[in-house]
């Protein structure tokens, strides 16, 4: 794939990167992506199934003339339309295929309600694309202030994005091109960014993390109850050697944010059976209720210490109803936690990225980490370095958690003081994260990096698990040795006895006026008192 094509994919940004956020313009653009990946891989499998070469018909432009042939066969236009949607599960008139509409554009005769008309047909006919298009706003004035400027902004876009050949980079890597812009817009986007995306670098450890002694699953199942844009759901896969058989199931509260999940997952190849995500409020109303219901990977990045409703009636929950206590109203942190963890295999692996505060506040949450830790529950807490995440400069802590344990011990990592510093965000290198894996997997005590805690000492500790009271990082200073420091301060003394004996010489030596003569004075008189 190389620069070439993020760096195509970016310029095509430029139109709309000076009339709106960061935030925002990533809609339009990903939208627009997504939407020419769907067209230009429908007219490959149109010349596939007219048994044509790809050689004669090379060409967007050149496969629309065949379809639009093969659909003026009345013989040939039901069975071959049926085909297609059985194939992939949509179809797309010809008169909205996005290299027709991009053709309009480079004459300066592309309608806005041609577009959208190609978004309404895809959203309204096929319940997989349903609202998908939704936040793709053609009627923003950010765009323009009438419909002649809004055709405009979109027409460059649309030229733009037209010259990305996206079928060359078929499956995976237009889908990690797609992350990376998703990456480039959530660096952009600042603070709004951590709704949507969890860096690289940290989603990548987890998910190696969660694939740990899963590797070898023929079938495999993860869920994000927060999944943002659904990278880290993604990341599992690369781990894993049945990576054609997981099924991803995830849930995300801003409808934005699921949609833009929603083409990551479709272009990164996840087929539509394998895929079972929805739009709706993780706390608020339990999620999956039918089987299946727990996972082999339960992997999360949730909104830190978030408002939810906490309402008694939560004690009656079975995510819950086991802890005592509710996670407060003001922090949901645990809520999350025990959430997830309820919907976690008796063999699976969960990993939470969650603010510190987790790790040792009192009240209701001393009471529910007490209960996770009695059994056996938290198997790992993680340490990373600060400004690791959009939107915050906090640093955070990864926990891993597991069931049917026959140990309650807990193994600490301290490694929030090894990253690459960056000038507004801090990184992990892979060596970085290489540490914390490998360490992971032996499990046991490094100085001044990693402790593995016994149940009885975490109990003398009141439960606390402030990574700071098992992990050690203070390094002593080695000893002074006084004689060195004493034969230094003599040389100085020695250097300077000279300097300022040369400096009296020097300034004697000088011939000077009578207006100078006393601040000459002054000088010799400082220099001879202190000899």
């Amino acid at each position: 794939m190389g620069a070439e094509l993020n760096q195509k994919l970016i310029s095509a940004a430029d139109n709309l990167r000076s009339k709106m956020d960061a935030s925002e313009y990533k809609n339009y653009l990903l939208g627009l992506i997504f939407y020419k990946y769907l067209s230009d891989k429908l007219l490959i499998q149109v010349v596939e199934l007219a048994d044509e070469s790809l050689e004669t018909y090379a060409t967007p432009d050149q496969q629309t003339e065949l379809y639009q042939e093969l659909l003026a066969d009345e013989d040939t236009k039901e069975n071959l339309i049926a085909t297609i949607i059985d194939t992939f599960g949509y179809d797309i008139e010809p008169a909205y295929l996005f290299n027709v509409l991009a053709n309009q554009a480079k004459q300066n005769l592309f309608q806005l309600n041609e577009l959208n008309k190609a978004f309404i047909h895809l959203s309204t006919k096929y319940e997989l694309f349903s609202g998908l298009f939704d936040d793709i706003d053609l009627q923003s004035k950010k765009l323009g202030s009438d419909d002649q400027q809004r055709s405009v902004t979109i027409t460059e876009v649309l030229k733009k994005l037209n010259d990305v050949d996206v079928i060359k980079y078929e499956g995976d890597v237009i889908g990690d091109a797609y992350e990376f812009l998703i990456s480039q817009f959530a660096s952009e986007a600042g603070k709004k960014a951590g709704e949507f995306y969890t860096p690289h670098m940290v989603s990548d450890m987890m998910a190696q993390i969660a694939a740990i002694n899963q590797e070898d699953k023929k079938l495999f199942s993860v869920f994000d109850p927060t999944m943002g844009s659904g990278s880290l759901m993604l990341n599992v896969q690369k781990y894993l050697n049945h990576s054609e058989k997981v099924k991803y199931h995830g849930q995300e509260l801003n409808t934005t944010t699921f949609n833009l999940a929603k083409m990551n997952l479709i272009l990164h190849g996840v087929e539509a059976e394998d895929m079972r995500v929805r739009s709706g409020d993780t706390l608020n109303k339990d999620w999956p209720t039918d089987e299946p219901y727990t996972f082999d990977s339960v992997i999360m990045n949730p909104p830190y210490s978030a408002r939810w409703s906490a309402d008694e009636t939560f004690l009656d929950d079975s995510r819950f109803n086991r802890y005592g206590k509710l996670a407060p109203k003001s922090k949901a942190d645990f809520a999350f936690v025990l959430h997830g963890y309820y919907h976690l295999k008796e063999t699976g692996t969960m990993a939470i990225v969650l603010p510190h505060g987790v790790l040792f506040r009192g009240a209701a949450e001393g009471v529910i980490r007490k209960k996770l830790l009695e059994d056996g529950s938290i198997y790992s807490v993680i340490g990373m370095p600060a400004n690791l995440f959009f939107g915050t400069l906090i640093p955070t802590t990864v926990i891993i958690l597991k069931k049917n344990r026959s140990t309650r011990d807990v193994l600490f990592i301290d490694a929030s003081h090894e990253f690459v510093k960056g000038r507004n965000q801090n990184k992990l290198s892979k060596e970085n994260i290489d540490k914390v894996v490998e360490t992971y997997k032996k499990r046991e005590t490094i100085d001044n990096y990693a402790y593995l805690a016994s149940f009885e000492e975490i109990k003398k500790n009141e439960y606390n698990l402030n990574i700071s009271r098992y992990v050690d990082t203070f390094e002593e200073e080695e000893p002074v040795d006084m004689k060195v420091v004493g034969d230094e301060i003599k040389a100085i003394r020695e250097s300077k006895q000279a300097l300022e004996k040369s400096l009296f010489e020097s300034i004697s030596s000088l011939q000077y006026s009578e207006e100078d003569a006393e601040w000459i004075k002054g000088a010799l008189e400082v220099f001879s008192h202190d000899e």
